[in-house]
């Protein structure tokens, strides 16, 4: 059992954020996958390429992308690919941005990891010193949190993706390096219709975590 006030609002401010990274960036590697990749694609909203690209080929291009972002590749892996007239698929500018998301994502993946092995670590910790019951109010507490941060962006995003779309953006990425023609190949493959339910999805899964979390384990509180 904690008895230093001090500490228990360390640990709570400390769980929340790990509840709160862990939820968003395992919706995150969800989407990081052909599988949502192909989801995306079935839907009938989901748009043609007005350019020409069959359904086919963007199915065929857009897991190499995604496979890019996910391994220690050069840019050389998507700047050597060619349509099959020999034009390239992606010009300077578009590898640039790819290498900057590569960085991102890589780095995203490793306080994924990191949070994860933390939070079972204090979760160890706690079973250990015998202050389990403790750490279940904490992560419940958390909980509720997620529910009002991620409550509030699904919000915005329905309310206005744009803002919320720009803001990750400038906060992420330099200038205007994100920005591209209708014509070019990323916006082809990942039109802004996909970033609309990517990140709505990753807001939902992480806004129900967070009610399992609070109620569940607020539920299992008052059993005991």
């Amino acid at each position: 059992m904690i008895k230093n006030p001090a500490l228990m609002r360390t640990l709570q401010v400390l769980v929340s954020v790990l509840v709160l990274l862990i939820l968003i960036l395992t919706g995150v590697r969800l989407l990081l996958t052909e599988t949502f990749v192909r989801f995306e694609y079935q839907q009938k909203s989901f748009p043609p390429d007005t350019y020409g690209m069959t359904k086919d080929e963007r199915l065929t291009y857009a897991p190499v992308a995604l496979e890019f972002l996910l391994k220690d590749v050069p840019p050389s892996f998507l700047g050597d690919l060619r349509f099959d007239d020999g034009a390239v698929m992606f010009n300077e500018r578009e590898l640039q941005h790819m290498v900057d998301v590569q960085t991102l994502t890589q780095l995203f993946l490793k306080v994924w990891y990191g949070s994860l092995v933390l939070f079972l670590v204090l979760g160890l910790v706690a079973w250990r010193g015998d202050w389990l019951g403790e750490f279940r109010k904490m992560v419940s507490t958390a909980g509720l949190s997620t529910i009002i941060v991620l409550g509030t962006l699904v919000l915005l995003l329905l309310l206005s993706f744009d803002v919320v779309f720009v803001g990750f953006h400038r906060i992420f990425f330099e200038g205007d390096s994100w920005l591209f023609l209708y014509s070019d190949t990323l916006i082809r493959l990942f039109p802004e219709k996909f970033w609309q339910d990517a990140f709505l999805l990753v807001g939902a899964f992480s806004f129900l975590g967070g009610v399992l979390l609070w109620l569940g384990l607020r539920r299992k509180q008052n059993q005991e």
